[in-house]
């Protein structure tokens, strides 16, 4: 009997946090609290849906509960045969007509919303000078980073999406490995990348990201396909700025063209860099696709591998064996350096930005 009573009451209590729970959720990373326009649409449809199943779970509890006490034997006596129903096409019209009229309710604005979410027509649209009028970003999902291309602006970065708010960002999406999935939670749905295909879509990003989350000013990015041993790692972040700042943004990568590590340097993380990582990782902005992540705005990041805190000492450790904090990503191995070499490849690190 007391089991019984300490199991209902755990299940209570569980019912409780629920509740309370649910309502729980940061801007920079919650699905229920959106900062796009696409994401607000979306948890409008989630909000029709939800009202249609509650609307028919009162509906079907209200009539089964009457029928509990209007009929129950005590009241009714024993021998009472209620009325019988079979074959009643006025009820099975109604119990027919009723669901498809609820699943036209939710499938006209469903459709409504899939077909506007897919539309990238405006990604091929051009100015009176040929320039592009839409921002476009290539994404390509790898084992476990994300490379993000700004093909239109001429760059390309990693680890770190960069957007400017108020407008709609166009996305072409795919994979270098196996599948992955695109997702910025606070922003709008998923979309998965895919190695044989491109997917398109677009977002927008209706506020700055700047204060969001302790100060780190930015949102979270997850990959939401199980792609292999370190999925749940596979995470990048989103500042979404001003136009005025992004176009500095742009600008200020532009101008690392050129960029790069000297073998010859008196700086020993530097030259150790040129020597040892600058064959995979490029520190120009305007560099092309490297094997190994775009290291220009290093310094500028919140995250080392996308999820460590972003220190001289996290990123020391990385160097040094990758494979603890990422089991099964393509880098492990590749490193060969003492860990003198590796912090001052570090503190290199640490000074690559266009931001500060």
């Amino acid at each position: 009997m007391m089991k019984g009573l300490k199991k209902w009451r755990l299940f209570s209590l569980l019912t409780v946090m629920t509740v309370f729970l649910s309502a729980c959720g940061e801007e920079y990373i919650s699905t229920l609290r959106p900062s796009g326009q696409v994401g607000k649409e979306q948890l409008n449809i989630l909000y029709l849906s939800i009202a249609i199943m509650a609307l028919v779970v009162i509906v079907v509890s209200t009539i089964y509960l009457v029928a509990f006490f209007k009929f129950r034997r005590s009241k009714v006596g024993e021998d009472h045969m209620p009325k019988q129903v079979e074959g009643s096409h006025t009820l099975e019209v109604i119990w027919t007509v009723i669901p498809i009229i609820l699943l036209l309710v939710l499938a006209v604005p469903t459709l409504h919303y899939t077909y506007k979410f897919s539309n990238v027509a405006a990604m091929d649209e051009v100015d009176e000078s040929g320039n592009n009028t839409a921002l476009t970003v290539n994404v390509t999902a790898k084992l476990y980073w994300w490379e993000f291309e700004y093909p239109n602006q001429g760059i390309i970065t990693a680890q770190e999406l960069v957007v400017p708010t108020g407008e709609k960002v166009y996305f072409n999406l795919i994979a270098s490995d196996v599948k992955h999935s695109f997702w910025i939670p606070a922003i709008g749905g998923k979309m998965d990348t895919n190695v044989d295909g491109i997917n398109k879509f677009y977002l927008q990003f209706d506020r700055e990201s700047a204060g969001l989350n302790d100060g780190e000013g930015v949102f979270y990015g997850k990959c939401a396909e199980l792609c292999g041993p370190s999925h749940a790692l596979m995470d990048f972040k989103v500042k979404a700025l001003e136009p005025e700042a992004f176009d500095a943004w742009v600008t200020a990568m532009q101008g690392t063209e050129g960029a790069t590590a000297d073998k010859e340097s008196s700086d020993l993380g530097e030259a150790t860099f040129a020597n040892s990582c600058l064959g995979c990782h490029a520190v120009s902005g305007v560099a092309g696709n490297g094997l190994g992540p775009n290291l220009t705005t290093f310094g500028d990041r919140n995250r080392v591998a996308g999820f460590l805190e972003h220190t001289v000492e996290n990123t020391t450790e990385w160097i040094i064996d990758p494979e603890p904090y990422k089991p099964g990503n393509t880098m492990t191995g590749k490193y060969n350096v003492s860990r003198e070499e590796a912090q001052a490849i570090a503190d290199y690190l640490m000074t690559l930005s266009v931001e500060k």
